[in-house]
Formats: structure tokens, sequence, C-alpha cells
């Protein structure tokens, strides 16, 4: 069944500006989760109730904080907040920590909302990792400390995350695979909190780096594991580089390339153009990430050895270091068309 996702897009815009009493006569959505007064009394419930097929399964997501930790493995679900500070989806897991049935999560399994389904949409609301990184900094009861928000996997394709507060620590988004669509969002995290190997655009972000207090290095934003075959990575167009207050100067690189598993089949990509930078930037840009080679012995990727670029910083932490490879006006317009025939 064909999709016009670009229609979808538009009419949720639309019946969003509607608030909520209005909403409902709208009849634009197939559940409404809210403690009173909707269809369903969690998002759980909402998402089970959604029939088999491919035709988009709206779900509006009320007012409130729904502790809820879920994956998404229907194609097409689109899942629009009330409102976007206060339709809050969380959970609080973090690899190395117990999970129910047994065992411990890992990075992947600790995300707050997983989709493993293709044309997934989220507007308008907050979703979190509420895992208290600062305390674990204090007392390092779990190692790695990796939290995820929303991660999006294997099956994962034509992601559309629009208008939507993704905030954690470590790893608050992973972008495992797929192409994803990246608009009007604030991205929070410290270290590698925007990593993974998908296709991604991301248009008009706010990029927050947050303070890890007492910590020398404050940490790294992007962390590409991006495919070698595979020409675009993720690619960060008109966003904007802040930062927590008192987080120093120089303290936080643009990223690193990740070689996930050491495989050598990974070679990371990434591309910041138009781009404001705040202090907080170090001038040098990127750095390297280390790995372990054939035989476990400990090897590192080197930025230079990355597909690493930028055009047109601006901003106290932009500008032109040798260390920061830049593009030309043919390049910048190649590297926007990193989400090919798929026009969202």
């Amino acid at each position: 069944m064909s999709v016009d996702r670009r229609s979808v897009c538009s009419g949720l815009a639309a019946l969003a500006a509607l608030g909520p009493s209005r909403l409902e006569a709208a009849g634009g959505f197939d559940a409404m989760v809210r403690h009173r007064g909707g269809t369903h009394d969690s998002l759980a419930a909402a998402l089970a109730a959604a029939p088999p097929g491919d035709r988009p399964w709206r779900i509006l997501l009320g007012r409130g904080k729904w502790e809820e930790k879920l994956a998404v493995r229907r194609p097409n679900l689109v899942l629009v907040g009330e409102d976007r500070r206060t339709s809050v989806l969380s959970a609080s897991a973090a690899a190395g920590q117990a999970k129910p049935g047994g065992g411990s999560w890992g990075t992947y399994g600790s995300a707050t909302l997983t989709v493993e389904a293709p044309g997934f949409v989220a507007r308008n609301l907050t979703i979190e990792n509420g895992f208290d990184y600062v305390a674990n900094l204090r007392d390092r009861r779990v190692e790695g400390a990796q939290a995820v928000a929303l991660a999006l996997g294997d099956a994962a394709d034509r992601s559309v995350i629009e208008s939507v507060d993704l905030l954690g620590h470590q790893d608050t988004f992973y972008l495992r695979a797929g192409r994803a669509a990246v608009r009007d969002c604030l991205i929070a995290g410290s270290i590698d909190f925007i990593f993974g190997g998908a296709a991604a655009l991301f248009e008009r972000c706010e990029i927050r780096s947050r303070l890890r207090p007492g910590e020398t290095l404050q940490g790294y934003v992007a962390a590409p594991s991006t495919p070698r075959a595979q020409p675009i990575g993720f690619v960060f167009d008109h966003c904007r580089l802040t930062r927590e207050p008192g987080l120093p100067d120089g303290s936080v690189w643009l990223g690193r390339p990740w070689r996930a598993g050491g495989n050598p089949a990974l070679l990371g990509a990434a591309a910041w153009l138009d781009c404001w930078m705040d202090a907080h930037v170090a001038p040098e840009g990127w750095t390297w990430m280390g790995y372990k080679g054939p035989g476990g012995y400990p090897m590192r990727l080197e930025p230079g050895d990355a597909r690493f670029f930028e055009y047109r910083s601006r901003g106290p932490g932009g500008g032109r270091h040798a260390a920061r490879r830049q593009l030309g006006d043919a390049q910048a317009a190649r590297f926007r068309r990193v989400l090919g025939d798929w026009r969202p």
C-alpha cells in the first residue's frame, strides 16, 4: 500500500494546531491516550490496539508524564503529543542495569522508545531517558551508563521526527539504520548522544550539550558508525549547537568515528552545514575513537581517516581550523540529498 507521507505529516500538523477539544471533533486520531477521557489510559494499550496492515495508525499522546518503556513494531505508526513540553514519554534504564526476567540492559535495549518498523512519525512531544547520569558520575554504580531515549532499529526506515524534545545524557538518540528526517527538534546529551549508522538529515535542530560536573572532558556530539559503502551518514543543516550553563569553552568535540564491534566495514560520515556553534565546541572539531582490532588489540580510528566535513560554520565555536575539512558549494548541495529519492 502506498502512503503519501507529505500529506500525512502536513495533515497532522494542521490537526495538532487545533487544540485538544477540537482535535477530538476533527476525528484525526485512531486512539487518544489520556489519564481521563481518552480511548486508552496507556500508550502500550494504544499500540496494542493497532490493527495489522500498512495504513497509518494515529495516536494522540495527552498531557502528562507517561512512564512506559515501549517498542513500535507496526509500520506507519504516527505518534503526536498534545503538548510538546508536557506530553512526556519517559523511562529510566541504562546499559548494565538489571532488567526484568534476568540479565542486564545493553545500549540498544535501554531505549525508552524503540522503533522496529518503517514509516514511523513522532511529532510535538518529549521522549526522555531519565536515568540519573550525573549521580552515576559520583558513585559509578553503573558502568558505561548508556541510556537511550529514542532508538531507530534495523527495520526502521523513512522515520520522521519533528518538533520533538529528545532528552538524555550518554547515547540519547540511536539511529541504528535506515533513513530519518529530523526537523525542528531539541536533542540534549553529553557523550556520543547522536550515534549510529543511519542516513539522517537534521534540519533546524538545537543540539544541546549537557554539563558533566567535575569532568574536564565534557563530551562528544556525534558518533557515526556509517557503513563504508554508504556515501553519506549524518547531515546537520542549519542547526544550533548550544550548551548548558557552566559548560566550559572548548570542552566538547563535534564527534568521533565509532567503529562498532571493530568492524572495518564501518567508516563514520557526518557533515555540519550552515550551523551556528557556541564556544564549547573544541577548535579542532573532531577527535579519534578507540576500538579493538584483530586479536583484540587496541586500535584507534582517527578523524582524518573518517568522513567528517563542515560548510560555513558560524558562531564562537565555528571557524576554519586546519583539522576541520571544509566542503564547497556543490559538495554541500550533494550532502543535503542524503535521503536519496525519499522526499518526506
